[in-house]
């Protein structure tokens, strides 16, 4: 029986992935490790999907991705999201990332996308020395393409529109997303670029 690899972000624990397996229902593990009232936000799934032998791939991911990991005793890594979704593809035999978020109440879903639309509104180009024309490619298919428009938004196929809602359309998701993890510039997520800069100031 296939088993399923998840991938899980938490907007209150910014540039940290959980790496993850389940037998059962992901929505059943989603929901299990929103629950604690310990966290602000629930969980999201950023990644996920069946491979034969869940243990096996998951003990092979925490391998790869050891000098990324914060606690021996913990599956969170310090890493970003498409890192490992690149590593993962090569065992995967479905993808089943789910379009929507799983949360417990009305509350839930308002916070979190309360907390989206601040991270959304805090990037813009300048500040990762991204010039206006520059090409960014998708993370998941390089043959999608945008081009800076502006400090914030972006030509995608012909629209001025966001990093997020360009992302949102491509994945089908019906939660908001944050784009910045999804699009690629000179070889790295834009996530990516504006922490290495950040580490670098």
């Amino acid at each position: 029986m296939n088993e399923i690899i998840y991938i899980l972000t938490n907007e209150a624990m910014p540039g940290y992935v959980k790496i993850g397996k389940t037998s059962t229902s992901l929505e059943q593990r989603i929901r299990e490790l929103s629950s604690s009232t310990s966290i602000p936000f629930p969980f999201t799934c950023f990644y996920a999907c069946t491979v034969k032998d869940a243990s096996f791939v998951e003990h092979q991911l925490h391998d790869a991705f050891d000098n990324n990991r914060v606690n021996p005793r913990r599956e969170f890594f310090q890493i970003t999201p498409e890192r490992v979704v690149s590593a993962l593809k090569l065992a995967e035999i479905e993808n089943i990332t789910p379009k929507k978020d799983f949360v417990e109440s009305s509350e839930d879903q308002k916070a979190l996308n309360q907390v989206r639309a601040e991270i959304r509104a805090k990037f813009n180009f300048k500040m990762v020395n991204i010039p206006i024309g520059a090409e960014l490619v998708f993370s998941r298919d390089e043959n999608i393409k945008s081009r800076v428009a502006d400090n914030k938004m972006i030509d995608f196929n012909g629209h001025i529109t966001s990093l997020s809602a360009s992302a949102q359309k491509i994945l089908g998701y019906d939660y908001g997303v944050q784009g910045t993890a999804y699009w690629m510039y000179d070889g790295e997520t834009l996530d990516e670029r504006r922490r290495r800069l950040e580490s670098e100031e």
